[in-house]
């Protein structure tokens, strides 16, 4: 499968080894790495930047003026999408869920920032949202506007080409790869690196974003990689979407603090904390071993962790009084 492309990150990203989380973990000082997609390139970074390339390269194509995306207030597609519109001068409207409740914080504010218009859709659940953006976008098609509706997440086979491309690039960059952890939310990002890697080198991590992750992800996988592949196929971990996507659990917020007071890196409690809280335990259940190398993809998601008040909060109370 191939799609128009618009190059918007600087590739490749950096493959860096974590020693001290590994030994923290009880690997070996080479078997783990990161993958440092947060460090992609322009609005702040993130793992969307790479499905965007290809859906706003299709747009473009099409001869699009305006981008209008949806998803929760605290999306880091919705963040990177008006990005992208400021870079190339794209009109961008959001898509939220709820009310506007007076505070901006996180990725709202950054999406402010590069000149997003926000729509705020009240009181609705997934299915009535995508409705909401489906009839912005045909009123801006009827205003004279060449809108296009990028899918919750950036999430199709079109964009799935972007970690298709990644996981490519990873195995260039450590060959004899084991294992890639990844977060699994609308499912783009698991079914790139699948069709690359093959899904045995995979594992997801499911947020809670969607009901049918194996069955969203086989379904882009089938479509961007040379063969076909089936729900069954895929290691997908779902024991970390605790009481839902939005919440913040224990194992999450301990996952962050390992990782920050060994490698000084900052996970988001959604997407990144849940991937890392995975690893934690698939270390412990024998799932991941030492001896071979494992990866994880650090996809961003940092300007998020604002927008979470119980993960400030856990943050905050981590702090060690200095004694008098």
């Amino acid at each position: 499968m191939t799609a128009p492309r618009v190059t918007l990150g600087s590739w490749p990203t950096a493959l860096e080894p974590a020693p001290r989380l590994a030994a923290a973990l009880g690997l070996g000082s080479e078997d783990l790495w990161i993958k440092r997609e947060d460090l992609g390139g322009l609005g702040a970074g993130g793992n969307k930047l790479r499905k965007l390339e290809f859906t706003v390269g299709a747009a473009l194509a099409d001869g699009a003026d305006t981008l209008v995306t949806l998803g929760g207030a605290q999306s880091n597609h919705a963040r990177l999408t008006a990005a992208v519109g400021a870079r190339l001068g794209l009109r961008v409207v959001l898509v939220f869920p709820g009310r506007y409740a007076g505070i901006r914080n996180g990725n709202v504010a950054l999406a402010g920032l590069f000149g997003a218009q926000v729509h705020w859709a009240g009181d609705v659940d997934f299915v009535g949202l995508a409705e909401v953006a489906h009839g912005i976008t045909e009123r801006l098609r009827a205003d004279g506007a060449r809108p296009v509706l990028l899918p919750l997440g950036g999430s199709s086979a079109t964009g799935a080409l972007g970690y298709e491309e990644a996981g490519r690039e990873l195995l260039g960059q450590l060959p004899d790869l084991h294992t890639a952890v990844v977060a699994l939310g609308s499912g783009g990002t698991m079914a790139g690196l699948v069709a690359a890697l093959g899904p045995d080198r995979v594992l997801g991590v499911d947020v809670g974003a969607v009901a049918d992750p194996a069955g969203v992800v086989a379904e882009f996988a089938s479509q961007v990689g040379p063969r076909a592949v089936a729900g069954e196929q895929l290691r997908i971990d779902r024991d970390q979407v605790g009481a839902g996507y939005a919440t913040v659990g224990e194992p999450v917020v301990e996952a962050m603090r390992l990782v920050a007071r060994t490698e000084a890196l900052v996970l988001d409690p959604i997407y990144t904390g849940r991937a890392m809280a995975a690893l934690v335990a698939a270390v412990r259940a024998g799932t991941v071993t030492a001896g071979v190398p494992t990866v994880f993809l650090h996809t961003g998601g940092l300007p998020g962790l604002f927008g979470y008040p119980d993960a400030v909060g856990a943050a905050e109370q981590m702090l060690d009084s200095y004694p008098e």
